[in-house]
């Protein structure tokens, strides 16, 4: 891979698609139990600025490898019942989602532990709509847009885990997940919690945090580690023949890795970008993985902050080149160095 180094209403219903990824073994998934908390959730107002959510199906009495049918409940946070894997049926859009007017991103909780991108074509609140009459239609085109990544076994844009063996680990075996979603009029956010995350020898409690703002195509992504373990990674998804950009700000402190390109699901000639800011204080080395570029992390306990953007060339008044796109890569990494947040 040749690497760089530089100083988008309403849900159609459509017919059942194949899944984007290849359907794993539940046998090896987490072993906990379901426990949800009474929800408080009400449909975002039409205002609104940003949105987080997390629903499951209505009544399902779980059972590893069931299509549960009826509709679907938000709730406010969820433990992850014992089987639970991917392409499961039991979490609307596989996990929490969250956006703002211009971008949303998804999450899969279940081993993958990777972030999709939902590529808008409007500036309002479209997640409480999608997945609701057919489970997958959100694969296919529509008038709010539709998700646009295919993560496969990457940790897609943003996602974490743990770079050992010259491979990522992810979440196969954790003691304990849960996930809760909180909306204000400031931001939105989905937190997850993992107790007993067991890699190699090392086992450990973490704790993950994205929050959306009003304004940007950016989340911010904080990861809190109870012991030190290295390889604690974050990255991209690769796609061939497209190359990786890096740029550090001009006093060191804050960087990036980025690409652009044709790599979406839509077509051909469909363009995205995206990015990943991190501390150069913070991270180890950025090191090629077979399905990722990644961002290995140091060893810490402390809060390890980054932020992941993306930007669809389909989206409402949306970047469409290359060259734009990396220009406002520049004005965000300026902003860092200038305010330590882009918030």
């Amino acid at each position: 891979m040749k690497r760089i180094i530089l100083p988008t209403f309403m849900v159609s219903a459509l017919f059942f698609t194949a899944c984007k990824e290849e359907k794993k073994e539940a046998e090896n998934q987490n072993e906990t139990t379901v426990e949800t908390k009474e929800t408080s959730w009400q449909k975002p107002d039409k205002t609104a600025k940003t949105y987080a959510e997390l629903s499951i199906r209505k009544g399902d009495d779980w059972e590893p490898k069931k299509f549960g049918g009826g509709e679907f409940e938000n709730v406010d946070s969820l433990q992850l019942p014992e089987g639970h894997s991917d392409h499961a049926y039991y979490i609307r859009y596989e996990g929490p989602g969250w956006e703002n007017s211009k971008v949303g991103f998804r999450f899969y909780l279940d081993w993958r532990n990777a972030i999709d991108i939902w590529g808008k074509k409007t500036d309002t609140i479209v997640l409480p709509y999608i997945g609701q009459e057919n489970y997958e239609d959100y694969h296919h085109d529509s008038g709010w847009g539709q998700d646009i990544l295919k993560a496969g076994k990457s940790v897609g844009l943003g996602g974490y885990g743990r770079f050992m063996n010259d491979s990522v680990a992810h979440f196969r075996n954790v003691e304990k997940t849960i996930a809760s979603v909180e909306n204000s009029s400031a931001s939105s956010s989905v937190m997850i919690d993992y107790d007993g995350w067991k890699t190699g020898e090392d086992t450990i409690d973490l704790d993950a945090k994205f929050t959306i703002y009003p304004e940007g195509r950016f989340s911010k992504i904080s990861l809190t580690p109870s012991t030190e373990i290295d390889g604690l990674t974050t990255g991209i998804v690769k796609f061939e023949d497209i190359d990786l950009v890096e740029k550090k700000s001009k006093d060191g402190e804050w960087g990036y890795i980025a690409t652009y390109g044709t790599q979406t699901l839509v077509s051909d000639e469909d363009h995205l970008g995206m990015a990943i800011f991190y501390k150069v204080s913070e991270i180890e080395k950025v090191h090629d993985g077979p399905h990722d570029h990644l961002i290995i992390f140091k060893p810490t306990t402390k809060d390890i902050n980054y932020y992941i953007l993306a930007a669809w060339q389909q989206e409402k008044n949306g970047i469409q080149n290359k060259e734009d796109f990396m220009k406002s890569l520049d004005e965000h990494l300026n902003k860092l160095q200038e305010n330590g947040k882009l918030y």
